[in-house]
């Protein structure tokens, strides 16, 4: 959780709150554009842009620093959960060497890992609820045998990637209540900053804090969407390999 010091700042740290607020991660450098573009329709991993940990201004006022933590922490969780399924989906490609084309569909990967161990194995994905897995049965063979390298990876990420999905629906939910509630609350935040400054000029450093942590929180809210409409696709589309191997 972070922490909050109320007080009055000196230049240099006035002039490090001008500093951007999104930080992307060096692994996200060459995919970011500008966090206020539309999402991307389709489910394309190497299109979807994407931002890093979310870092607020403070206000100098305990219980909206509060807040604001709390959105920026929840915002940060669904990012790193968001990016790992779709770590994990990029692995479960590569080992099997399905989806060129970059999308973050299952079928064809599922697909693929039963096709290559059919001969020995009986290979199933199973849901229930938002978790779903690889089902993996030995065809005349001893349960207790070792599954191949490849085969015991592949379940490895699938796992991965229902955990993944299911935590950021999870935390999109919580998100949005937190953000609702921060955009529904500006006029009376202004006010609370208001009565929290003790000179004019802070009133304004304050009111520059407060609107652009609300700019962010916008920009927090597209993303999360975003992240929550696409782990639903993979659950969906779990569902839906599942029900075809019934």
């Amino acid at each position: 959780m972070l922490r909050f010091l109320c007080c009055c700042f000196s230049s240099e740290n006035s002039a490090n709150e001008r500093q951007p607020l999104l930080h992307p991660a060096p692994s996200d450098l060459n995919e970011a554009g500008s966090a206020r573009q539309t999402q991307p329709a389709h489910r394309d991993v190497q299109t979807v842009k994407r931002i890093g940990r979310l870092v607020m201004r403070r206000l100098c006022v305990p219980e909206l620093d509060q807040r604001f933590s709390d959105m920026a922490e929840t915002f940060n969780e669904q990012h790193e959960h968001y990016e790992a399924m779709v770590r994990h989906i990029r692995n479960l490609r590569q080992i099997y060497g399905c989806n060129h084309n970059d999308s973050v569909a299952l079928t064809e990967c599922v697909g693929r890992v039963r096709d290559e161990h059919e001969a020995r194995y009986r290979v199933s994905l199973k849901i229930k609820g938002y978790e779903f897995s690889l089902n993996v049965v030995p065809v005349g063979k001893s349960e207790e045998e070792p599954l191949p390298p490849h085969l015991q990876l592949a379940q490895d990420e699938v796992k991965g990637i229902s955990e993944s999905a299911k935590a950021t629906i999870s935390k999109g939910t919580t998100l949005q209540e937190l953000i609702g509630w921060l955009l529904r609350s500006k006029d009376k935040m202004a006010e609370k900053v208001k009565g929290a400054a003790a000179t004019y000029q802070e009133q304004g450093r304050l009111n520059e804090n407060l609107e652009e942590n609300l700019k962010e929180v916008r920009r927090a809210k597209e993303f999360s969407l975003g992240y929550r409409q696409q782990a639903g696709e993979v659950i969906t589309e779990a569902a839906q390999i599942a029900g075809a191997f019934l």
